[in-house]
């Protein structure tokens, strides 16, 4: 009786996900690997508890919606339209999904000569971006974001966003592609760095994957 009660339970339970429109990619790396910048246990709790919230919600609110057969591009692009809830969890979860790959425990990597000749027109120098990019996610007043973008012009900016939105969204001002996504939520620092915002936001870029923003850089390019 009782493997039977288990089976059922099990059976119950693989089919509220069977059908998720959504879901976690695995993380690239073990929870420790950015020691020293970011810690195991901030790591393994953003990940399985913040992130997965995120992208379990969001599953719930658009079931039976339109939306479930969307994509998440085009549900971003229409938040506005959406419930709050939707918009909350579709902005998490994508914003996750790109912070993950902003991260890495291979050491000095750097931006493609092409990504680097943007950043440097754009503003002045790679350090120059780098204290632009950090103010934009210091002076982010409560929870959100700092970005990188690529306009509709392909024109790099950098901007940042409350909460769980992001450039692609409707609702924002300065809309553009993110190939560069820093979380300012206090669940990504706060265990290591309590309100030290800033020197978390410095020891980012000690594990920052300029291979990943690269790519994205180039892939937003070829789409414009």
């Amino acid at each position: 009786m009782k493997i039977m009660k288990i089976a059922a339970l099990t059976a119950v339970f693989a089919a509220q996900f069977a059908f998720a429109q959504f879901k976690q990619t695995p993380l690239p790396y073990a929870y420790n690997a950015l020691e020293g910048s970011i810690d195991a246990q901030t790591m393994e709790i953003h990940y399985t508890k913040h992130a997965a919230g995120y992208v379990t919600n969001l599953n719930k609110a658009i079931a039976g919606t339109p939306q479930e057969k969307e994509s998440l591009f085009q549900i971003l692009s229409k938040v506005s339209t959406l419930s709050r809830v939707i918009r909350n969890n579709a902005g998490g979860h994508y914003n996750h999904e790109l912070f993950w790959t902003m991260l890495t425990p291979e050491k000095n990597t750097r931006p493609s000569a092409k990504l680097l000749k943007a950043i440097n027109e754009t503003f002045g120098s790679l350090e120059a971006f780098k204290e632009k990019m950090s103010k934009a996610g210091a002076d982010r007043f409560g929870s959100g974001w700092a970005w990188l973008s690529v306009d509709k012009n392909g024109k790099l900016f950098v901007s940042s966003t409350p909460n769980q939105d992001n450039p692609l969204m409707d609702v924002v001002e300065e809309k553009g592609t993110p190939v560069l996504g820093i979380d300012v939520w206090e669940h990504a620092y706060y265990l290591k760095y309590q309100n030290k915002r800033a020197d978390y936001l410095a020891a980012v870029w000690n594990v920052l994957n300029w291979k990943s923003v690269s790519q994205r850089y180039e892939d937003a390019l070829s789409k414009k």
